[in-house]
Parts: C-alpha cells; structure tokens; sequence
C-alpha cells in the first residue's frame, strides 16, 4: 500500500507524532495529575469525558471541596448534590469517592501517591485496580501523568487510532487493540514520562476530534498521508476488523 511512492507501513512512529502536532499544536492534560485528585476528577463525571468530569469538579471543588478531609466532613447527599453538575448517576459517583477516600486512608495513611511511589510498578498498578472504575487503562494513565513510571499508556477511549494508522485496521477485541498500541507507542518513543505524556494527549485528541471509533472523519484528516486506514477507505476498500 503505497502513497507518494512510499509504503504507508513504512512511515516512523515518530513522524507521525510529528505531524499530530504539527496541526494540533502542544497537548496538555486538563485533568490533575496527582493519583487521589485525578480519581476524584474521574468520578466528577459519568459518562466520563473531558468536559463532563470539569462540571463536576467545579461544582464540587466550589460547594465541598476536593480534599480527603472535604469529602470525610460532607454528607452523602451534599456530595450527590454537588456531582449533579458532571452528569447521570451523582449518587453512585458520590458513593465511590467515599469509597476511594475510605480505601486510600485505610490502605496507603491518607497519602496515595507516596504509598504508590514506593512500590513496585506491578504492585503499584495492581493497588490502583482495586479502586472502582479503574482497569489497566486507568492504571497506566495514572502512573504515566503522576510521573511514577513512563508506562506506553493508550488512551482508553480510542486506543484504535495509531492502530489504525499503521495497520489499517483494528481488531474487535479491546484489550488485543489495547496492548497493540501500546507495543506501538513503547517502540516509537524514548522511554521517559514526558515523550509518553506527549504521545497519549496527541493520540486521544486526533480520537476524540476526527478519528472517532465510529464514522471517523478521513476525508478532512490531516493524518491521510501516513494512514493505511484512510488510504483503504477513499479507495473504496473495507477495514477488516481481526480477533
């Protein structure tokens, strides 16, 4: 498969973060990067996103507060009140962030970060896992931004995309996608948390933007000249979808 006389496979991982932010300009994270503050930022939301999850900090950092000691002094309603701002369900959200506050001062002295930091990578991430609503994705994510392990972590909601670009497909098994973008981002890029950072905000904003995971937007995809997804749909081909 081959455009301007190069194979599409053949194009580095590299370059194609370079044209990622070439036209999406320098990403940044809107969301804490501290592990507590980030899980009570997940929770704030539902269905989680971006702009979901800010409502509901905002209300809640406005009428609680975020820190542990906020949320032990307010009632379960007060919490459910203030979660109405992110989104359905408050009142489920409202009895996980007990639950995580209860967890992290029975399990890691109130000082989740520091009981992370000094564990291993592969018990860090299983302690992470046993808060609600947080698999491996979330786990990597955490460890990534917090800075405790540059772990090739893919955005969870669209790890499709670099696999997409390079193979032209995805497979209909999320964690087999998953994995496979990880090995991708592990193999392009140093391994330290910044050039990793980097990669995770380039990837989930071309996803959320214009490679979404149904009825993506090829045609307008600044992506078009690296991707052997795009490249098979505007010849009219199908992108088969492997297990």
């Amino acid at each position: 498969m081959r455009r301007g006389g190069r194979n599409i496979t053949e194009v580095d991982l590299p370059g194609i973060f370079e044209a990622l932010e070439a036209h999406y300009g320098t990403q940044r994270p809107e969301w804490p990067l501290d592990p507590y503050l980030f899980l009570v930022w997940w929770h704030c939301g539902y269905p989680a996103s971006d702009a979901a999850c800010a409502r509901g900090w905002k209300a809640l950092s406005e009428e609680i507060g975020v820190r542990i000691e906020d949320l032990n002094a307010a009632s379960l309603k007060e919490v459910t009140a203030a979660l109405k701002a992110g989104g359905m369900v408050p009142d489920l959200r409202a009895q996980r962030l007990k639950q995580i506050v209860e967890l992290i001062q029975q399990q890691f002295g109130g000082d989740l970060k520091g009981g992370l930091s000094a564990m291993p990578v592969a018990r860090a991430r299983a302690a992470l896992k046993k808060f609600p609503n947080i698999a491996d994705p979330g786990a990597d994510r955490i460890l990534l931004f917090a800075g405790l392990d540059p772990v090739a972590a893919a955005p969870s909601n669209c790890p499709h995309v670099l696999v997409r670009i390079r193979k032209g497909f995805e497979r209909d098994n999320y964690g087999v996608t998953y994995r496979e973008a990880q090995e991708m981002i592990e193999s392009a890029t140093p391994r330290s948390c910044e050039a990793r950072q980097r990669a995770y905000l380039l990837l989930k904003r071309h996803g959320q933007e214009i490679c979404k995971r149904t009825n993506p937007k090829c045609a307008i995809c600044p992506m078009q000249s690296y991707c052997a997804y795009a490249s098979g749909k505007m010849r009219g081909g199908s992108q088969r979808t492997p297990r």
